[in-house]
């Protein structure tokens, strides 16, 4: 075919596109935290760096998008059996892991809507489709495999009511509407994405005796008000369709029929809730997203009074609340919900001084549909990061700890296979020493990164270590982008400001919506998240596929090159330090910060609470990183009595009765928000208690869980105050 001869051709080019790396013979050996002497370490790393490939990435890429793979199916398990056969060539231990899940798959989905005489004026979902013949179309588009778009985790419903607009559907919107005196009982909303997690938007929803919701893409958020749309620009075209899950993931992760358990391939049906019992974690009103083309005929007939300003997309028309007559919409969905199988890719290096010390590194494969950017781009990284490995190991090299590469399924439907293996591993992740994740790995030229504190100047000696295809490191890339706000996640968040203040790379902190979640906040393995971002506009949609990607994410693959290294050297770091490269530090600083706010907070609501106990606390453990810093910096011979205590530190954070209203979260001071889902929640149980969700602020409540806080806080500083001694 035309198309794949050029690509072939593509790959012959790139032969010569490969990031330099400096030299190392000339250079003084730097000290790096964690080692003693890190000049054979600085060895490893060269030889490491030297091999991943953008040629071997561009090819892993197109095998792993020629088709469309949701989770279990036939597509799918080729994926694993692809991973598994690059993991045993590279000489890891390998198995492919199968788990039983309950998931949805739609045999029909209809939307209608009708005008106030009755007239149908929609009829949908449209077919994602643009012109084959404008900026060379999209070859991927009509692929009879691929699924009406859905939403994870939605049940069938059939509903006919009126309309509301409820702008992101996020907490305060929500709250808006109740202001303004707008009915929501019985209404179908309709809001676009963005601002919080999808599910969060229909759990608010149904908790306010909604019947139903439809989620689309504003193009002021990701369509043409960004930048050209595709095929000519990189942003979401008109018919383009987000798809995802609406798991209520800050309930729990994972299989919904099996909170807290494996749901191994010999799990009985007898230990599996109920489909009837899975209220707490799947929504009981029907979902589905839809295209802005599709949402146009709803939103410009809705009456009402006008929309708050604010909530005005980009649409051409002025944007009303609804809750009339105006419009109607049926929504007619039959899911298919059935126990299927998935697949985790598993592969080890065993270590040969502390091989119970596990490194575990991990990306999710499975996708909406051929998923280029998400996850693929990460998988691609993931798999030069193994190719590497499996040539140090042909050169002799063995690594301390053992390491762990997963390649999870089942992500998109609410991060199930990493859920499930971490499930079924807790005994021996309760002495994992670190969880690298990545997952949109590539999507352009911005790195970004989230982390725990205590390894957050652990992400940033690691990019200062590789070098950007832009010249310098990764790390001076990224601080340039940094302090000009180059990225939307970057202006989103302030951190250009942040990066103005310190002269450093502000590392944001871990939500949830990503494979990290069950090891950090379930078990309290310390975690990272790495990425390249840029002009993603076509995100879960049908055009998130090689052709998209080799236009607009990363060409030349260099950037899939650059991100293997950093994802390398996370794992060859941590695994073979002489002391774990925690810095508790800044870990006390934060959490200091965290409950000065949250004072504040509390007294802006007229909260009359006792902060000293938790203050006190903090301090105390911020000074026992201090002194175990110094601890840490004089590496002593015998470190792993050391090395222990450290990995406990973090899990004295855990609270094992868990989190108010959502028990399977366990972590005291980072979870995803109840009410925002992918946005960290910092002392989530004080936080949420202070705002009170639809509620009134919870003083008693707050109280308790300011007493949560500063014990787990004393526990862990007293591990520290112990091994600095």
């Amino acid at each position: 075919m035309p198309y794949f001869r050029r690509a072939v051709s593509a790959i012959s080019l790139l032969s010569l596109v490969t990031v330099s790396l400096p030299a190392q013979d000339s250079a003084p050996t730097k000290s790096v935290f964690g080692y003693r002497d890190f000049a054979q370490q600085a060895k490893w790393d060269a030889a490491f760096m030297a091999v991943p490939d953008p040629k071997l990435a561009q090819a892993h890429l197109k095998e792993l998008t020629k088709a469309p793979h949701w989770a279990s199916s036939p597509e799918d398990y080729d994926t694993a059996k692809y991973v598994a056969d690059r993991f045993k060539a590279a000489g890891l231990e390998t198995e492919i892991v199968p788990y039983r899940v309950l998931l949805n798959k739609p045999k029909k989905i209809e939307i209608e809507a009708f005008d106030e005489n009755g007239k149908r004026v929609m009829s949908g979902p449209q077919k994602e489709h643009v012109d084959p013949k404008k900026d060379g179309g999209d070859p991927f588009q009509d692929d009879p495999r691929v699924l009406p778009a859905f939403n994870g985790s939605s049940p069938s419903g059939d509903v006919n009511a009126e309309v509301v607009y409820a702008n992101y559907g996020a907490l305060a919107d929500f709250k808006k509407l109740q202001e303004l005196g707008v009915d929501l009982k019985g209404k179908i909303a309709i809001v676009r994405y963005g601002q919080n997690f999808r599910g969060v938007k229909v759990y608010i929803a149904q908790q306010l005796g909604m019947a139903g919701v439809l989620i689309y893409s504003d193009p002021a958020d990701d369509g043409y008000v960004r930048g050209d749309i595709y095929p000519k620009g990189p942003y979401r075209p008109e018919s383009a369709v987000q798809r995802g899950s609406v798991q209520f993931i800050a309930k729990y992760t994972g299989d919904p029929e099996t909170p807290g358990v494996a749901s191994v391939a010999s799990l009985p049906d007898s230990q599996r809730l109920p489909q009837n019992k899975l209220q707490d974690d799947n929504p009981s009103i029907p979902s589905n997203p839809i295209s802005y083309h599709d949402a146009t005929p709803i939103l410009e007939r809705l009456g009402g009074p006008e929309s708050p300003r604010e909530w005005q997309g980009a649409l051409p028309f002025t944007y009303h609340l609804g809750g009339t007559a105006s419009v109607k919409v049926h929504m007619h969905l039959e899911q298919d919900y059935a126990v299927r199988t998935i697949w985790d890719v598993i592969g080890k290096v065993r270590g040969t001084e502390e091989p119970d010390a596990w490194v575990v590194a991990g990306n999710h494969r499975d996708a909406w549909v051929y998923g280029a950017v998400d996850p693929n781009s990460g998988t691609t990284a993931m798999l030069e990061t193994v190719h590497g490995i499996g040539e140090l190991l042909k050169q002799g090299w063995k690594p301390k700890r053992t390491i762990v590469f997963g390649s999870w399924d089942a992500e998109e439907e609410g991060l199930v296979g990493s859920t499930e293996w971490c499930e079924e591993h807790s005994a021996e992740l309760a002495h994992a020493v670190a969880y690298f994740n990545t997952d949109v790995g590539v999507a352009g030229p911005n790195f970004n990164s989230e982390a725990v504190p205590s390894l957050k100047q652990f992400v940033r000696e690691v990019t200062q270590s590789v070098p950007s295809p832009k010249g310098g490191t990764v790390y001076d890339q990224w601080l340039n982008d940094q302090k000009h706000g180059h990225s939307a996640r970057e202006r989103m968040r302030g951190t250009a400001e942040a990066a103005q203040e310190t002269n450093e790379v502000h590392i944001g902190d871990l939500g949830s919506g990503s494979d990290y979640t069950p090891f950090l906040q379930h078990l309290g393995v310390p975690a990272t998240d790495i990425g390249s971002g840029g002009s993603y506009g076509v995100y879960h949609s049908v055009y998130d596929n090689y052709n998209w990607f080799v236009k607009f994410a990363d060409p030349t693959f260099v950037y899939e090159q650059q991100q293997a290294r950093v994802f390398g050297l996370e794992v060859l770091h941590m695994a073979d330090a002489d002391v774990l490269p925690y810095d508790y530090r800044l870990y006390g600083t934060e959490i200091g910060r965290y409950i000065h706010t949250q004072s504040e907070q509390a007294t802006h609501a007229g909260l009359k609470l006792d902060f000293s106990a938790a203050e006190g606390a903090a301090k105390r453990f911020q000074e026992a990183g201090e002194a175990i810093y110094t601890v840490q910096k004089s590496a002593p011979q015998s470190a792993g009595v050391l090395n222990g205590e450290l990995r406990k530190a973090e899990v004295m954070l855990l609270n094992s009765e868990g989190l108010p209203n959502r028990p399977w979260y366990k972590h005291t001071i980072y979870a995803p928000g109840e009410y925002t889902g992918y946005a960290a929640v910092v002392i989530p149980g004080v936080t949420e208690a202070i705002d009170g969700g639809l509620g009134k602020p919870k003083a008693e409540l707050a109280q308790a869980q300011i007493a949560v806080l500063a014990k787990a806080l004393n526990d862990a500083a007293a591990v520290l105050e112990k091994a600095a001694k």
